[in-house]
């Protein structure tokens, strides 16, 4: 099952049933329904900000008249394919062992996944 998108309102923890884009070159802010994927340039409304949204003077808001539903859910296996896989991709913490924790000279190595950071030689 994928994550419910939020509403992009600072502290607002409700699910988002609209969508609100900017139209600058008409001073228009457009409120309509869920889009299907978040954009880089909208943001997600719960239906409560949807309704009550005011644009700056001089401004026009043109709203969905309809009801603002939730987006139903989703049966798309490879989303919750991609999700299972991140997780299982995911290192397992492990102490390091002596040979790996320390050099030679007393220095410490660092270790991040797969890689393994080691001093210059002095």
């Amino acid at each position: 099952m994928r994550s419910t998108r939020r509403c992009s309102r600072n502290g607002c923890p409700r699910q988002a049933v609209a969508t609100l884009t900017y139209v600058y070159n008409e001073s228009t802010a457009v409120v309509g329904p869920l889009a299907a994927f978040a954009e880089p340039h909208t943001y997600d409304l719960c239906e409560p900000h949807a309704r009550s949204l005011t644009a700056p003077r001089g401004w026009d808001v043109v709203r969905h008249e309809g009801e603002f539903e939730p987006p139903p859910p989703t049966t798309d296996d490879l989303v919750a394919l991609a999700e299972a896989v991140r997780e299982a991709a995911r290192p397992a913490p492990r102490p390091p062992s002596d040979d790996e924790s320390h050099l030679s000279s007393g220095q410490q190595t660092g270790r991040r996944g797969h890689l393994r950071v080691i001093p210059p030689n002095h």
